[in-house]
């Protein structure tokens, strides 16, 4: 496995947990675990909704481009 490979699954296992955190945080319809931890989310990245929604399309943005990054080097040469 190259150095290259290593470095895109650590960062790729690392946004996937991240992007799992923040969806976590948000609220739902009926509160859901953002209220778990007291409107954290909100607080964390502003007060209105749109600040943690952006940030989640751009981690779900960065996580697809690793993940076919990953597959791309993967993929055995015939």
């Amino acid at each position: 496995m190259s150095i290259l490979n290593i470095i895109l699954t650590v960062l790729f296992i690392g946004l996937s947990l991240l992007l799992i955190l923040i969806v976590l945080m948000q609220e739902g319809k009926g509160g859901g675990l953002g209220n778990a931890f007291g409107g954290m989310g909100g607080e964390a990245f502003g007060h209105g909704a749109g600040g943690i929604n952006k940030f989640t399309t751009v981690l779900a943005g960065l996580l697809f481009v690793l993940a076919a990054a990953l597959a791309f080097l993967n993929t055995t040469r015939l």
